[in-house]
This record gives structure tokens, C-alpha cells and sequence, in this order.
């Protein structure tokens, strides 16, 4: 009797063992090799570094280049914003409508956009030979590529939820991705700037010109004193760039197909039945937690797109290092690529929401000191690696906090499944709306302060002017974001719970008949 109790025992205890054997196996199937985090992260590099070259150099390229009147170049890039802002809700809801296919439902549109993005991202840096039509030429060709860019980047952003079912791999996969992100800026920069910095258009003395602001008259003076063959190398130049940056974006969408494999059972309880994009929309803006985090990035967002934009124009006007400034914007981008692994560190020990504290606030006293100190080198240096790092952490947290929210929503509505590309691109949407109010912001702002077109010097108003948007302004706009993360209800508590009521509903729904049989046995 004792013997037969014995190898019930034995026979039990051998079961138990071999059920944690698989389910350790299982958990190491979770785990995402380093080659694929890093095939994931280099994905997201393409629209970094387009978007990095566009928003430095295209004013510049369609005044001096293009030879455009500065009010149809002001058409041409506002109408391209808001574009590309409306495309994202656009292309979230096609995404919804895409049925499963042996490549998955995102990677198709990364794999088909890619060429024509590429062809279509060219042709905007190249001056066609016609003496009319040149607007209409880059309105539809910008329009075109951020279009096609988009196909590429909102299902790209979406990808995250189908690499792996673990949050620490999510995670992990999205700290991979925004430090080959923010390098990505870096290399946006440097081959645009290097390649295209051939050619140096010098500003106007002549006060009578410095007397016309916003006018086309100060560029047509200086392209008397600039031969044909220089203007031809301009152009060549910023052809070179953009093929350059093309292959590039080719390369990056390789090794991702390459790389990443999209799992269908990633997304927990997918359901199989169409799902309708408005009804999903109405759900998702009704989740609390989603519309309190992007209210806190969106005044963050726009506090640090209004210091991006504008602090070019304030080390060259304002502190008077005309000859410093792309290094002191290299010195930015830098500081926040080697500091993105700190913070992916930070918030695993210390949490999300207090990374957000410490990691956005920590600019405010930097971007006060900058303007409050008279004009020094060795200072702006600091300032700008301090702000570097506050940069970092504006591009981490937001992807890797709405993966939680994401997971808080599908627990709240198990009848609902889905509705990933909604949550990214809509973020993506509301990011864009802050970058285009930015570009409204500081453009509107200049004009009323006199801004002088291609002037050497600008009038005290106009440093003071760009005084407010590096520093008061930014200041203000991340106090105000702090302030709505206050209400942000995920803490670590909550994505602890979360994650284990999730884990216990992937238990059951992964229940097997083999497990079934296998109780009995024991029984």
C-alpha cells in the first residue's frame, strides 16, 4: 500500500516537474534574442532620419535651392504637415481593415511602401526644370512621401505588441528601438549637413536689404552674386544627400522584414472577427488612461519641438554662435542617444511614472540657466547635453508606456480586440498636431517680433522672441504636462496587476486537451 502511495507520489511529482519544464520552455520561447531586438529597432531608424533631414534643411532647400517665394515655401510645408497628421488616423484605419496574411498584417505595408517612399522622398529634393508648376511639384511629392512614410512608420509602431506577449521584452525591444531612433536623427543631420554643407550662402550686410522682411527680394540679390555651376553643385549636393539617405531607408526596411517575425498570438485573445475601426475609436477615446498620457506628451511634445525648432536661431542670433550651432545640436543629439540605456534603466527600478518626473523635468533648470547667464560657450555645451538627455527620456517613455495602456484597455473590453494601430496612430496624430502648433508658434511669433530674412543680425525683439520659445514657453508647456501625468492611473502597482491577470488569462486560454488528459491521469 505504502509502495503504491510512493509511486503515486513519484508519478505526481514527475508530472509537476515536467509541467514546469514546459512552462520554463515556453517562457524562454517569450524571450527575445538581442539579433531581433536589435532587426526591431533598426526599423525605426528610416523615419527618423527623413523626418530629421526635412525639418532642418527643406525651408532652406526651397528658398535658396527651389528658389521659391517664401510664401508659397510657407504653403507647401504647412499644407504637408497637416497632411501628414490626417494620414495617420487614415492609414490606422486601413490598418484595422487589413486581413492576416502569411507576412503578417503589418509587415505587408512596411514591405510595398518602402520603394515608393523612397522614389517619392528623391523627388522632393530635386528641382524640375519647368518654369511653372514648381509648387504644385513639391506640394504633391512631400505630400506623397509623408504619406507612403506613414504606411511605413504606423504599423512599424504598432509592431510592438506583436514581437512579444512580456512586457520586460516589450520594454526592452522599445529601448532597443529609440536608441537607434535618436541616433537616427544624429545620422539625419550629419550626412544632410555634411553632404550639403559644400555650399555656404553667406548672409546679407546691406541694410537696405536687412530692411525686407519675409520677401523673396533678399534671395533674388544674393543669386546675382552666385554663378550657374555653384547653384548646379547645390542641387547636386542635395540630390546626393537624398539618395544617400534612401539606401539607407532601404537597408533598415530589409533587416527588419529580415529580422522580426510578427506574431499573431502576440496580441493576447486576438480575436478573428472584423472589427470596426469607428466603434474601436469610440472605445479607445473613452480610456481614461489613454487620453490622460497622450495629454501629458502632448504638452511635453510640444515644449521640446518648440526648443528643437528654434534652437538653431537662438545660438546663432541670440548667443552669437553662428559657427557652433550644428555642433551644439550634434552635442543634443548625442547626449541623448548614450543616455537612452539610463533611462531604460531608471524605469525598470524606479517606474515609469517617476522616470517622466525626474526625466523630463530635469531640462527646466538648464533651459532656464541658458538664458538667464550671459552668452558662454562652455554653458550652452552643458545645457545642451543636459537637454539631450530630457530628450531621451521624451523619446522613450511614450512607447513604452502605451504598450501598458494598451494591455489596461484589453482588460477592460475582452470583447474587443484589435485596436493597436488606433492607439499608435492616433498618438502619432496628436505628436504631429504638437509639431505643426510649434511650427505655427515660432513662425507666427517671428514674423510679429521683425524677423529679417537671411539677416546676419536680428532686432532685440527678435532674440527676446527667441528667448520665450527655447525657454519660458518650454518651461511652462512641461510643467503643464507634469501637472496631467499626476492624473495618469498606471502606476507599477497597476502594471504589476495588470500583468499577472493577463498572464492568468493567457493560462487559460492556452489550456490544452493534452493538459485535460493529463489531470485525469493523475486522478
Amino acid at each position: 500500500m505504502a509502495k503504491g502511495k510512493g509511486a503515486e507520489s513519484a508519478s505526481s511529482t514527475g508530472l509537476l516537474q515536467q509541467g514546469e519544464l514546459r512552462r520554463a520552455k515556453k517562457e524562454s520561447k517569450e524571450k527575445l534574442s538581442v539579433c531581433s531586438k536589435v532587426c526591431y529597432a533598426v526599423g525605426g531608424a528610416p523615419y527618423q532620419i527623413t523626418g530629421c533631414a526635412l525639418g532642418f534643411f527643406l525651408q532652406i532647400y526651397l528658398l535658396d535651392v527651389a528658389q521659391l517665394d517664401p510664401f508659397y515655401a510657407s504653403i507647401i510645408l504647412f499644407v504637408g504637415r497637416a497632411w501628414d497628421a490626417i494620414t495617420d488616423p487614415m492609414v490606422g484605419f486601413f490598418i484595422t481593415k487589413t486581413p492576416w496574411s502569411r507576412l503578417g498584417r503589418l509587415m505587408p505595408w512596411i514591405i510595398f511602401s518602402t520603394p515608393l517612399a523612397v522614389i517619392s522622398y528623391f523627388l522632393v529634393w530635386f528641382v524640375p526644370d519647368i518654369s511653372s508648376g514648381q509648387v504644385m511639384w513639391y506640394l504633391l511629392f512631400y505630400c506623397m512621401f509623408q504619406t507612403l512614410v506613414t504606411c511605413f512608420h504606423v504599423p512599424y509602431s504598432a509592431l510592438t505588441m506583436f514581437i512579444s506577449r512580456e512586457q520586460s521584452e516589450r520594454d526592452s525591444a522599445t529601448a532597443y528601438r529609440m536608441t537607434v531612433e535618436v541616433l537616427g536623427t544624429v545620422l539625419g543631420t550629419a550626412i544632410q549637413g555634411q553632404i550639403v554643407g559644400q555650399v555656404d550662402t553667406p548672409c546679407i550686410q546691406d541694410s537696405r536689404l536687412l530692411g525686407v522682411t519675409n520677401s523673396s527680394v533678399a534671395v533674388e540679390e544674393v543669386n546675382v552674386t552666385r554663378d550657374a555651376g555653384s547653384l548646379t553643385d547645390t542641387r547636386n549636393a542635395y540630390m546626393m544627400a537624398a539618395g544617400v539617405i534612401g539606401g539607407i531607408y532601404i537597408l533598415c526596411a530589409v533587416v527588419l522584414f529580415l529580422g522580426v517575425r510578427e506574431k499573431r498570438d502576440a496580441s493576447e485573445l486576438q480575436s478573428d472577427e472584423p472589427i470596426s475601426f469607428f466603434r474601436g475609436l469610440k472605445l479607445v477615446m473613452k480610456h481614461g488612461a489613454y487620453i490622460k498620457l497622450i495629454a501629458g506628451f502632448l504638452f511635453t511634445s510640444l515644449a521640446f519641438m518648440l526648443l528643437e525648432g528654434n534652437f538653431a536661431l537662438f545660438c546663432t542670433y541670440t548667443l552669437g554662435f553662428r559657427n557652433e550651432f550644428q555642433n551644439i545640436l550634434l552635442a543634443i543629439m548625442l547626449s541623448a542617444t548614450l543616455s537612452i540605456p539610463l533611462w531604460q534603466w531608471f524605469l525598470m527600478r524606479f517606474g515609469k511614472k517617476t522616470a517622466v518626473y525626474v526625466g523630463i523635468s530635469s531640462a527646466i533648470p538648464f533651459l532656464i540657466t541658458v538664458v538667464v547667464l550671459e552668452s558662454n560657450l562652455i554653458v550652452t555645451y552643458v545645457v545642451a547635453i543636459a537637454a539631450g538627455m530630457s530628450v531621451a527620456a521624451a523619446f522613450l517613455l511614450p512607447w513604452s508606456m502605451l504598450p501598458d495602456v494598451i494591455d489596461d484597455f484589453n482588460l477592460q473590453h475582452l470583447d474587443s480586440r484589435g485596436h493597436e494601430a488606433i492607439f499608435f496612430s492616433f498618438y502619432v496624430f496628436f505628436t504631429k498636431f504638437a509639431s505643426g502648433v510649434s511650427l505655427g508658434i515660432s513662425t507666427l511669433s517671428l514674423d510679429f517680433a521683425g524677423y529679417k530674412t537671411r539677416g546676419c543680425s536680428q532686432p532685440e525683439e527678435v532674440k527676446f522672441t527667441l528667448k520665450m520659445l527655447v525657454s519660458a514657453a518650454p518651461v511652462g508647456l512641461i510643467l503643464l504636462g507634469l501637472l496631467l501625468f499626476k492624473l495618469y492611473p498606471i502606476d507599477e502597482d497597476k502594471r504589476r496587476e495588470n500583468k499577472k491577470a493577463l498572464q492568468n488569462l493567457r493560462e487559460l486560454e492556452n489550456s490544452s486537451d493534452s493538459d485535460s488528459t493529463e489531470l485525469a491521469s493523475i486522478v
